[in-house]
């Protein structure tokens, strides 16, 4: 079954995170990202919007008080985040549940006060012509604008002194614009019918509905983390450790390396370990997308995080903290989800002009309503529509939530996405290149023939397993394994001994027994010319051949041949084909030969003319280059060799069974040995770009057709109102449709 997956650790820069509070837009997240980059040291700095979260990259000279303070100067607060704590162990966390209780309670203060402003407008469609005293109105809506929406006051000013725009100026200047010409009626305007022409409720339910707007998307946009919040919830709190034969429940925080750890069945395995009493199967579906249990029995690896199933065991720690699988794994995708994409860089460049750009236009309204027409009641009016309408809270939502969802959704499904970048660009891949051992095929050599000259292979596979008894040599390791599974049983040989570079000698009670390449043949001046053919034919499927040989008193006697292959992974054929489907090309790199990689390309497709064998290490990553040249390519490999290749490509996928090394230089790192997953990478990226297009289209479609509209004043304010909080609600909800992604794996195997 699957290797135990691992993840490489990550970059030597010191990095920082935080949580910050007060950002709104996409306004905030620029001023944010340049106090970051402004202090000396800082290599480079990302905020995200969604996650309301900043990582850090410095040298060892910047500290964590500076950037704190560096946050502080901008109008905004930063807390510390430990990034392998508990989530209720996590301030930021906290600080996102006690902000929403916040956020709901003042919804509730803001829609009972105003409702009693908006329920004339309401009766007028009934007929019933009345309005509530102008002293009434002011004292609903005062609370309102000056207490509930403070907010937009503190964060709008602090975005003046810094000399830009937010979204929380925006709102501050219409609404109190709406609420000061109500003022201004009230003590000097003519009273007509007992009343002066009020507009209270505009400012009322403008905040109203940003409130509304501001606790829906932060309902949505915890959705988009939860992939990171199951993955943080598979963490036990504590453990039971064996110590001095006696069985105590400690503290996670407590257990060291080394450290016997009881795992009952049914629990959560709580430390990276190796098992060296019982066995069970572990359910690592959660971390691997492995829907099936693995079995494990003594000497295997368990992850932290998995649950035990129906056996007892006892588990040797060799990982803590934020060393663990599991802490690597949650730590890589929190990077993917703080990382930009390629295409937030422009959002970001167009987010840092358009406040100013909008209270420009509202400025050109109301002087053109006021000046050409002599109507500044109604120029007012327009222009907080504009200044309302435009809000660009959407902008700053529309990539990040997506990524987040996308990682998310990805990591579920047992994909690994290193960054945003990598999310982004693998959308548009034509050309899939491969590795060939451990990526299409397994990896470990089986024995695949078996040819008895005398007729009799159950012999020679006794006399084979005698010999080999014992042995760590991978040959010998499938000589075993197949005649367990043939159920032959065989007393392992006496006076063995490794020939070097030859082969292996041993005695079967009469019967001195050889097993070798050919040169151990020639030694023993034995001629296999009569089989020569059969083994040239074997070499032509990429094969290797062992003969064995046996002497006694009658003399010396070639008895068989026995053949070796890597076996072809079984996913491999439904991977390249569903490539093939997708309009990708496939391409085989491999340093085997030519008969044994035109082998495996025959067994799951890959045209013969995209097969490059017999290929050096150091030249993979040139024939990768070359392939680049000519359209956008990924290379997907699992071994140190394959890293050079990996990182020349323009995504670079890792298989998880491979090495650390090979990880650490892909974009991309499949948490199982499953090539369908590939698949399944193209499809997710190419999903969450179409989101992330989708997104930015509705971001800006309702300023393109909002600010017009309420410039020309055809837009009332309190609808202007509601198609700003609604623009970021419909950007995040139709982010969250990325949940309902299954993986193409689980729709062939019926899983899901």
């Amino acid at each position: 079954m699957n290797p135990t997956f691992s993840v490489p650790p990550g970059d030597a820069t010191a990095s920082f995170k935080f949580g910050i509070q007060g950002m709104t837009c996409a306004s905030c997240v620029g001023r944010v990202e340049r106090a970051l980059k402004k202090v000396p040291g800082v290599v480079d700095a990302s905020v995200n919007l969604a996650t309301e979260s900043a990582t850090v990259q410095a040298n060892d000279t910047v500290t964590r008080d500076a950037l704190i303070a560096a946050v502080s100067g901008a109008g905004y607060e930063a807390t510390a985040v430990a990034s392998d704590a508990p989530p209720s162990d996590d301030p930021h966390a906290r600080h996102h549940d006690a902000h929403g209780d916040r956020e709901r309670r003042h919804l509730i203060l803001a829609a009972l006060l105003s409702l009693p402003l908006v329920l004339p407008m309401l009766a007028l469609a009934w007929g019933e012509h009345w309005m509530l005293p102008a002293w009434l109105q002011l004292a609903l809506a005062t609370p309102v604008q000056f207490w509930l929406g403070a907010r937009f006051y503190r964060a709008g000013w602090a975005a003046l002194k810094a000399g830009t725009g937010n979204m929380d100026l925006l709102v501050a200047l219409g609404t109190s614009a709406g609420y000061g010409l109500s003022v201004w009626q009230m003590a000097f305007a003519e009273v007509h019918h007992g009343q002066p022409h009020l507009y209270f409720e505009a400012s009322a339910v403008v905040i109203t509905l940003i409130l509304m707007g501001k606790w829906l998307e932060a309902r949505a946009k915890r959705q988009t983390t939860a992939a990171i919040r199951a993955l943080q919830a598979l963490r036990p709190a504590t453990a039971r450790v064996r110590r001095d034969d006696v069985e105590v429940d400690v503290p996670i925080a407590q257990i060291r390396v080394d450290d016997l750890v009881v795992v009952l069945p049914g629990e959560r395995i709580a430390v990276d370990g190796l098992i060296v009493e019982g066995a069970s199967h572990s359910d690592e579906s959660m971390i691997t997308g492995e829907s099936l249990p693995v079995p494990k029995h003594t000497g295997d690896r368990v992850t932290g995080g998995a649950t035990n199933g129906e056996g007892r065991l006892l588990v040797r720690t060799i990982a803590i903290g934020a060393e663990t699988a599991l802490s690597r794994i949650i730590r890589l995708v929190e990077d993917a989800q703080a990382k930009k994409a390629p295409i937030q860089r422009v959002v970001d460049r167009v987010s840092a002009v358009f406040v100013p750009v909008v209270v420009l236009i509202a400025l050109a309204t109301l002087m053109y309503w006021g000046v050409a027409h002599g109507d500044w009641t109604r120029a007012v009016l327009n222009a907080v529509a504009v200044l309302v309408i435009a809000c660009p809270c959407a902008l700053g939502l529309a990539t990040p939530t997506a990524i987040m969802a996308g990682t998310g959704v990805a990591a579920r499904a047992g994909i690994l996405i290193k960054d945003a970048e990598a999310l982004e660009t693998t959308h548009g891949l034509r050309i899939v290149a491969f590795d060939k051992t451990g990526t299409l095929t397994v990896g470990e050599p089986r024995l695949v023939h078996v040819d008895a000259f005398d007729g009799d292979e159950d012999q020679v596979l006794q006399l084979a397993a005698a010999v080999q008894a014992g042995s760590e040599h991978p040959l010998a390791k499938a000589v075993l394994a197949a005649a367990t599974e043939r159920a032959i049983r065989a007393e392992p040989a006496v006076d063995v001994r490794a020939l070097s570079g030859l082969g292996v000698r041993g005695r079967v009670g009469d019967l001195e027994v050889l097993i070798g390449n050919e040169r151990l043949l020639q030694s023993e001046g034995i001629d296999p010319a009569s089989a020569r053919t059969t083994a040239l034919e074997q070499a032509a499927h990429g094969r290797s051949v062992s003969w064995l040989a046996t002497r006694d008193a009658n003399g010396t006697r070639l008895r068989g041949l026995l053949a070796f292959g890597d076996t072809l992974r079984p996913e491999s054929e439904e991977a390249i084909g569903a490539l093939h489907a997708l309009g990708l090309r496939t391409v085989l790199i491999s340093g085997d030969n030519a008969g044994a990689a035109n082998a495996v390309a025959r067994a799951v497709g890959i045209p013969a003319d995209d097969v490059h064998a017999n290929v050096l290490p150091g030249d993979k990553a040139e024939e990768v280059r070359a392939l680049a040249a000519l359209d956008r390519v990924a290379m997907v490999g699992d071994g140190i060799n394959d890293a050079p290749a990996l990182a020349a490509a323009d995504v670079g996928i890792a298989m998880g069974s491979g090495t650390d090394v090979a990880m650490q230089a892909a974009g991309i790192t499949l948490m199982r040995p499953d090539p369908r997953l590939i698949v399944d990478a193209i499809d997710i990226s190419r999903r969450t770009t179409r989101k992330i297009h989708q997104n930015l289209f509705w971001a800006f479609i309702y300023n393109v057709v909002g600010i017009p509209l309420a410039a020309a004043g055809l837009l009332n304010p309190v609808i202007a109102g509601a198609a700003m909080a609604f623009s970021s609600v419909s950007v995040v909800t139709n982010t969250l449709l990325l949940r309902r992604w299954t993986p193409r794996t689980q729709h062939r195997t019926g899983e899901a």
